[in-house]
């Protein structure tokens, strides 16, 4: 018979989210259970992956599925692992792995603007969320000082306890950018989950372009790191343990989750309380895989709504050549940006954004785009001198509001271990579509202030990705039309909670990580306090039993 194990807290994915989660348990006296369908890994391997690759553009390239724990890859070919139903493609890039995305993040930690939790109260649009910004402050606060963020304070976002950390030293071209755009737009450093000084037991970032797949000094926080914490206090973390089915008694309390490792052997883990903390695709999926007779519909379904509410932030962008050198490339990959676009009475017309500037060197790109012009040569050499010394880029990062019909579902393909693939139901509306009009006239006008020349925008209702999964187990205080009240529990479970930034309302214009975390710590807190101290009858036992 396979080893069965039990702990006070059971919790699928090893992310920021889950590894975190985890330890605020930890620290409490509770035994913890961390299960994570893909392998451990570590810096070095990663840093010799990258390295190693012919590919260096490709930030997944260092991180290859493992048979067992697939994910979605779409170079040098599409894995066919997130099935695409269409209209339009949803092409999501994330990593299981002991640690999860993270390890490969822009580290962008922002926090939303008071006004995107009250949009459809203010605009007209979306849906307002179960509580304010007031109260998320202190949770936003503490998932900062968890991380180590630095930061500007004039992002838009007010805060009540100053930044871990000042912001990192701004690279030369962001100073450009920021002194030759000030008479009309205020460019900012990003709020980032990466080191000003030594924090943490990390140190100072060194100026490595390379964020983006992997940080080789650990300057920049991760769910690696976070992971570790976890293990470090106690927690069990089981690596390939891919879970397939979460299992409900009589009642619809959770009983226990079933996991394949890389063998296909089953293993059973129960537990009192069950925290899914995996991302919005991979939750959903869960949930509907255990689907029953008394669950039709799957787990948490009674409202029809898991799934539903696919979120991210598409961008559209231009490429243009400054009139002066730059040289993009020292520094963090993405050091600044414009947050004046975020909020305003518009929003009931259309999408607020952020304005995106990249710093990542123009070298790799710029010659590959050469040699595919059939330029060599002396004239490959001066053009390529040019290229990466004035070329630019700045992008929208768009709000995306809640749509049903933007949704992840159960595909009828299935994967190496047998289990059905997710399947991604997405289009751009019209909202969205008309912010991106919007914002080419902000791109002008950059252009125009830096003595731009050939401007290359993106191509007309063409949408890049930004990877930041949203909705699809949305909180509320409506079972009817929720996943989770707004600490987190299952309306059908009472002893099912979920920690994603699967169930954020809404999606704002800011990277979804902060405050994904944010929320989390709230409904670990909300769940604490209902614990008994370590060592009185029903109380968090100590250690794990098997």
């Amino acid at each position: 018979m396979a080893e069965q194990l039990s702990a006070d807290f059971v919790v699928i994915g090893s992310g920021i989210i889950g590894s975190t989660t985890a330890l605020q348990f930890l620290k409490q006296g509770a035994s913890v259970i961390i299960l994570e369908a893909g392998p451990r890994v570590t810096r070095d391997e990663i840093v010799a992956r990258f390295r190693n690759s012919p590919r260096k553009s490709d930030w997944m390239s260092p991180y290859p599925p493992a048979p067992w724990a697939p994910h979605p890859v779409y170079q040098p070919k599409d894995d066919g692992y997130l099935v695409q139903a269409g209209p339009y493609p949803y092409p999501a890039e994330y990593i299981r792995i002991v640690g999860g995305t993270t390890w490969h993040w822009a580290a962008q930690a922002w926090r939303m603007v008071p006004n995107d939790l009250r949009i459809k109260s203010l605009y007209g649009v979306g849906v307002d969320w179960p509580f304010s910004y007031e109260e998320l402050d202190p949770y936003y606060q503490q998932a900062e000082e968890i991380m180590g963020v630095s930061g500007a304070t004039n992002t838009g976002s007010p805060r009540s306890k100053p930044f871990p950390m000042q912001p990192v030293a701004e690279p030369y071209a962001m100073r450009r950018l920021r002194e030759r755009l000030a008479p009309v737009y205020a460019v900012v450093g990003n709020t980032v989950a990466r080191n000003s000084r030594t924090y943490g037991g990390r140190p100072a970032c060194c100026g490595n372009n390379s964020c983006q797949p992997i940080c080789p000094i650990d300057a920049q926080y991760h769910g690696g790191i976070a992971a570790a914490d976890a293990e470090a206090a106690g927690a069990q973390l089981i690596p390939n343990a891919n879970v397939y089915r979460i299992e409900h008694d009589a009642q619809g309390r959770i009983a226990a989750v079933h996991y394949y490792d890389p063998d296909k052997a089953s293993h059973r883990v129960t537990g009192k309380t069950f925290i899914l903390a995996a991302n919005g695709i991979e939750s959903p999926r869960l949930l509907l895989l255990s689907a029953s007779d008394k669950y039709p519909q799957g787990l948490a379904n009674s409202s029809g709504m898991v799934g539903r509410n696919l979120m991210d932030h598409p961008s559209t962008s231009l490429t243009f050549d400054a009139e002066e050198e730059l040289w993009l490339g020292r520094g963090p990959q993405s050091p600044n940006s414009i947050n004046t676009l975020r909020d305003g009475a518009f929003r009931s017309e259309h999408a607020p954004y952020r304005l995106d500037f990249t710093n990542i060197s123009r070298v790799a790109g710029s010659t590959q785009s050469l040699i595919d012009q059939g330029v060599y040569g002396p004239e490959l050499e001066k053009r390529l001198r040019y290229s990466a010394a004035h070329e630019l880029n700045v992008k929208n990062v768009l709000e995306v509001l809640p749509h049903p019909d933007n949704r992840i579902t159960l595909s009828d393909q299935k994967d190496a271990m047998g289990i059905p693939k997710p399947q991604a139901h997405y289009a751009i509306d019209e909202y969205t579509r008309k912010g991106a009009e919007v914002s080419r006239a902000d791109f002008a006008r950059i252009a125009e202030l830096m003595g731009g020349s050939n401007l290359r925008y993106s191509k007309d209702g063409s949408f890049a990705n930004n990877q930041h999964i949203c909705g699809t187990m949305s909180m509320g205080k409506d079972a009817k039309t929720s996943v989770v009240n707004e600490f987190g529990r299952c309306h059908d479970h009472e002893n099912l909670f979920i920690t994603s930034t699967g169930v954020l309302p809404t999606a704002g214009t800011c990277n979804s990580t902060q405050t994904g975390l944010a929320v989390a710590l709230r409904t670990a807190e909300h769940i604490l306090p209902k614990s008994a101290p370590p060592g009185t009858p029903g109380a968090p036992t100590q250690g794990v039993t098997r």
